[in-house]
């Protein structure tokens, strides 16, 4: 016992001086304000795992929990086999093999990132449908009178929605794994072939466990959108966490039941990023290659070079080129249908909340950095990596932990205002513009804080004490000097949040105010009541407004690299 007092009493006052210690001032309680403020609705999901559901929640796990189990693991290994391969072996072939179309495939691969999966879901299905003009050409080709005559998959189903997920994310392995296969050591690659090892040998043996971290970075990513995603596993009738949240919430008006499934999901996520860094833990990856070293390429002939075409552009075109055209092609000929009043009406709904928060996200996240390159303690490094953490929670968990305290806040002001006044005030933050742009923030936060901690990184400390040696002070230098060098990375993490929120589904579905729709609600609805004809306008809007991020992203990558190899 004395020695746990003596201990305890070394910690509370070594505690103490560290915290004297840290200085304390307008930039750190902000960085620390946001950073609390963003993690809430977490803590609150998380929190709700030991709340009292009742009888709600075995009921759930006795019915429906371990079919949302199920399916989700499905998806998550069906998801994982089909970007692994599309994504690895697509970004093989443009940086180490030579073949014509190449240095078009190198950015076209990008592309299907700009279409969100519910949005193929609904294209293929009026596609492939009975009624479709896929089957019906296979009817009038074969003489096939009923759908008895023949076999045709059904899209709706977990393997249609694999194929989906793969189809639209497989873009996030892509890209990682070609910047990890160009940045390989030539010398090694060398040296296998000098070794006997031909170019499948050499994938296999040298490159592959080379790249392997950022293959990985680049599948978490891919899996984490896959168990965020509401519209198709909900169009295609699979049953997941995201649609049981929904259900539970909406459905059976059960918060603590639909905040403990939120949880669970999030218990997925977090095991998820755990498993992937103890299966690495004592894996050491180091490249030696130089900045201006060629990669030594494999030149493709023959049928050798078709076979590269065509892996290339089977990707691109189920993914974007053909559900863009049915799109555009329902859109033109329907033009007075599909392109009305309230079309634009949406269009202005989404342009609003997308630069509403894109806005908000940049100045939060400059905020972030800029703090953290003034002060890197570990409180403030801690704060700005909870203010990330939001991206790995699907926009569904979100909504769920933003409702329930904001709901408690109104019911608090309401009860107290009408104890004092006599008069009950409406909801100030519930179903409001505000709550939505809170739950976007929550969720894409992370995304402009990368963007703009990449551009700040590279000032060189030395400017800030120059301009401390002017009289400068941090919030001058900020403005006067950094922003201005920043202006690429400002854009792009202006952008990329814009267009994300453009395509966000499952928070909008749950938090957008009454009678204040957006293209994404839109096609949803629309798509649930086959109408896609009317949904073909907003859901072109929104790839085309995707598509822009995607070809800076890829213009940017492509001239990275000429410029590394000049």
């Amino acid at each position: 016992m004395p020695a746990i007092k003596f201990s305890s009493q070394w910690f509370s006052e070594n505690l103490k001086v560290w915290i004297k210690g840290v200085r304390f001032n307008g930039w750190m309680a902000t960085v620390l304000g946001i950073a609390f403020l963003v993690a809430l609705p977490i803590l609150v999901v998380l929190g709700s795992v030991f709340a009292d559901s009742g009888e709600v929640w075995s009921h759930l796990s006795s019915t429906v929990l371990p079919q949302y189990i199920a399916n989700s693991l499905w998806l998550m290994l069906g998801v994982s086999l089909g970007v692994l391969v599309i994504g690895v072996g697509t970004a093989w072939l443009v940086s180490l093999c030579r073949f014509p179309g190449r240095r078009l495939f190198e950015w076209g691969l990008l592309l299907p990132l700009a279409a969100p999966a519910y949005l193929l879901a609904y294209t293929y299905t009026d596609v492939l449908e009975y009624y479709g003009p896929v089957q019906m050409g296979l009817r009038s080709l074969f003489g096939w009178e009923s759908a008895t005559a023949y076999w045709f998959p059904n899209v709706r189903s977990v393997g249609g929605a694999i194929i989906m997920f793969s189809l639209t994310l497989y873009p996030y392995v892509y890209m990682l794994s070609r910047v990890a296969f160009l940045e390989q050591s030539t010398r090694t690659l060398e040296a296998s072939r000098s070794l006997g090892c031909g170019p499948w040998r050499s994938f296999f043996i040298i490159a592959l466990p080379l790249a392997r971290p950022s293959i990985i970075a680049g599948l978490s990513l891919a899996l984490m959108e896959t168990l965020n995603d509401f519209g198709t596993v909900q169009f295609f009738g699979v049953t997941t966490f995201t649609t049981g949240i929904y259900r539970t919430w909406f459905g059976m008006g059960e918060r603590v039941a639909a905040a403990q499934l939120a949880a669970m999901l999030m218990l997925f996520i977090l095991a998820l990023v755990l498993l992937e860094k103890w299966s690495r833990r004592q894996a050491r990856y180091y490249q030696s290659g130089g900045r201006h070293q060629r990669s030594a390429a494999y030149h493709l002939e023959g049928w050798r070079s078709l076979l590269a075409c065509l892996a290339c552009l089977i990707p691109v075109g189920l993914g974007l080129l053909i559900p863009g055209g049915v799109l555009l092609n329902m859109t033109l000929r329907n033009w007075q249908k599909t392109v009305d009043s309230s079309f634009f009406n949406l269009a202005s709904h989404s342009l609003i909340l997308a630069s509403i928060t894109a806005g908000v996200a940049m100045l939060a996240a400059l905020i972030l950095a800029y703090g953290e390159r003034l002060q890197n303690s570990p409180i403030i490094r801690l704060g700005v990596r909870i203010s990330s953490m939001g991206y790995a929670a699907p926009g569904s968990v979100i909504a769920v932990g933003i409702l329930i305290p904001v709901t408690q806040f109104d019911n608090a002001i309401a009860n107290w205002s009408k104890a004092a006044f006599g008069v009950a005030p409406r909801l100030l933050l519930s179903g409001t513009i505000t709550a939505l742009v809170f739950a976007y923030l929550v969720r894409f936060l992370a995304v402009s804080l990368g963007t703009i901690e990449s551009g700040l990184n590279k000032i060189r400390p030395s400017l800030d004490d120059a301009a401390r040696s002017l009289g400068y002070g941090p919030t001058s230098t900020l403005m006067k000097i950094h922003t201005p060098l920043m202006g690429t990375s400002l854009l792009t993490a202006l952008m990329l949040v814009f267009v994300d929120v453009m395509k966000e589904l499952p928070a909008t579905l749950v938090m957008r105010p009454f009678n204040f729709d957006t293209l994404a609600v839109q096609v949803y609805q629309y798509a649930s009541d086959e109408r896609l004809v009317e949904a073909s306008a907003p859901a072109l809007m929104i790839v085309i407004v995707g598509l822009l991020p995607v070809i800076l992203l890829s213009w940017r990558m492509v001239s990275a690299r000429t410029s590394k190899t000049e």
